[in-house]
């Protein structure tokens, strides 16, 4: 145990720049079509779905958030 001791402050310096030279190897040089164009992409998506469906309920007539009460008479009952 006691050579272990002795000779981890001399290794530890040693690993630490192993550590951040491999850090810097696998970081990107250059950014990449995600990080160009990655939110404006998203955004421009979520408008276009947003715009279809909006698009598409106004056409089809659906009547939003509107009671039947009142306006629904039941039918003569037929001997």
């Amino acid at each position: 145990m006691f050579p272990l001791a002795k000779n981890a402050p001399i290794h530890l310096p040693i690993r630490s720049i192993q550590q951040i030279m491999s850090r810097q190897i696998h970081q990107k040089q250059a950014p990449d079509f995600h990080d160009k164009y990655g939110n404006a992409a998203l955004a421009s998506g979520a408008t276009f779905c947003i715009a279809a469906w909006t698009y598409t309920a106004m056409q089809i007539g659906i009547e939003w958030n509107l009671s039947p009460v009142g306006r629904v008479t039941p039918k003569e009952w037929r001997d």
